[in-house]
């Protein structure tokens, strides 16, 4: 590609977009980067609608790339466990990895603000807000804009497009309408709603900020993720309908009462809970895929865009810094040939998408069900001991998505047979009272040579 032809444009400038545009900058790239929304550097970023985000490994590594590790740690607080609250208030600790191992807290868009304070340093990327995309023109390929006050609308003729235009893209809608692509979309029958806890006079926080706080309730729970300003974000999933639903959410009283039932020990934490309850709106959960993220080694689809999950392994974002990680190492090896590029992303990219989509559904059940279960804990603990007996052959599930860079469709895999290993490990008699001993090890060890064959 000559560098006349080192251009691309951009569709959406949100986490994936941004961060993208400075990794496309830092490679001479021309970069034209649109976002529907008017520029947050400007206008700020309003909340009530983003669950915290939790960095991991996957989303470091693309950070690190793009050379913003410090602006980006600067604010973000590291959390080393879940800390689960009973109805009745007691606590109950798990740590996510070994010691020392810790997903961060960062908040969604005071780092879409960095990301886009970051690309603007570069004098190759231009931003253009106030964008709506209108899709790709069949014929041209080039992308369509509306400006969203004037109505004027203009197409952008790069060489290459981006689409990072989130779940519900209108790149990816171009591409639906174009032979032999694959799509689905998978609502789940609960939706979240953003909360928050405030820090006290001091500006501290009100409860541990090492934690990720967890009320798990079996079909629904709250969580909360702390901020650097002494405050948490928290989530409340719950279904739609039902007998416990937003459904029946709508009066201060019914509020009220079913977080004097559920949640009692929130109340005090929340002054504001029934205003934020009514003024914050109810969003969906969906899961979105797709095949394939390409179109004519022109147009790729990446983040949210090509593989929306739900968030219950904290994989979204640092999956689709994943995808910006991974293409800028295929840039390493083959250079501008996107026409190779695109086809290594088609063939080994999407199974990983798909895999961490499957594995976040999976937590879910994990995350409101099973945190509190006796039989649940003490697989976590086998899981410890093993990990620790056995470092280089046994990875706990949780470690290997969030600790690790093992492709997620590995991952997904060694879940199930870890499924089969502790099937007959919890079934040993009395095995609650004594697990780290020879007979657990050697039904490992069987389970290690036959996972061989």
């Amino acid at each position: 590609m000559s560098k006349m032809q080192k251009e691309a444009t951009v569709v959406g400038a949100g986490l994936v977009g941004s961060l993208w545009s400075i990794l496309l900058a830092q490679r001479d790239y021309r970069v034209k980067l649109y976002d529907r929304r008017s520029d947050m550097r400007k206008a700020g970023f309003l909340g009530g609608r983003s669950i915290n985000l939790a960095m991991s490994n996957r989303g470091w590594k693309a950070i690190e790339k793009a050379g913003i590790v410090d602006a980006v740690k600067a604010t973000a607080l590291p959390m080393k466990g879940r800390m689960m609250h009973s109805v009745s208030g007691d606590l109950t600790f798990q740590p996510y990895g070994k010691e020392g191992e810790a997903i961060y807290s960062v908040s969604r868009g005071g780092l879409n603000l960095e990301l886009l304070h970051q690309a603007s340093k570069y004098d190759s990327v231009s931003f253009h807000f106030d964008e709506r995309c209108m899709g790709i023109e069949q014929g041209s390929l080039n992308a369509k804009f509306e400006h969203t006050e004037t109505g004027l609308q203009h197409e952008s003729d790069s060489p290459l497009i981006f689409g990072t235009d989130g779940a519900f893209s209108a790149v990816r809608g171009s591409l639906q309408r174009t032979p032999m692509f694959n799509y689905s979309q998978q609502y789940l029958p609960h939706g979240y709603k953003e909360l928050s806890i405030l820090p006290d006079a001091d500006g501290n926080h009100l409860l541990e900020k090492e934690y990720l706080h967890i009320w798990p309730r079996g079909h629904f729970m709250l969580i909360a993720l702390p901020n650097y300003d002494g405050s948490f974000t928290c989530t409340l999933f719950l279904p739609f309908k039902g007998k416990e639903a937003f459904e029946n959410l709508n009066t201060d009283k019914e509020i009220m009462d079913f977080f004097e039932r559920f949640f009692p020990d929130t109340i005090p934490l929340m002054p504001n809970l029934v205003e934020e309850f009514k003024t914050n709106p109810s969003a969906s959960l969906v899961t979105v895929r797709c095949n394939p993220w390409t179109y004519k080694s022109k147009v790729l689809l990446m983040g949210d865009a090509s593989h929306a999950i739900v968030p219950f392994y904290g994989q979204g974002m640092n999956s689709g810094f994943e995808d910006c990680s991974i293409i800028s190492e295929l840039m390493d090896s083959k250079g501008d040939d996107w026409a190779s590029i695109f086809e290594e992303v088609n063939q080994s990219r999407i199974k990983d998408a798909d895999a961490i989509a499957d594995l976040a559904l999976r937590n879910f059940i994990e995350m409101r069900d099973q945190v509190g279960d006796p039989k649940f804990l003490l697989r976590k603990k086998i899981a410890g001991w093993l990990h620790e007996k056995h470092p280089d052959t046994f990875i706990p599930m949780y470690s290997m998505v969030t600790f690790s860079h093992i492709p997620y469709h590995i991952a997904l895999a060694e879940s199930k047979a870890q499924d089969q290993l502790f099937e007959k490990i919890l079934s040993i008699e009395g095995i609650e009272n004594n697990y780290a001993n020879a007979q657990t090890e050697a039904i490992f060890l069987q389970w290690l040579e036959e996972k061989k064959m």
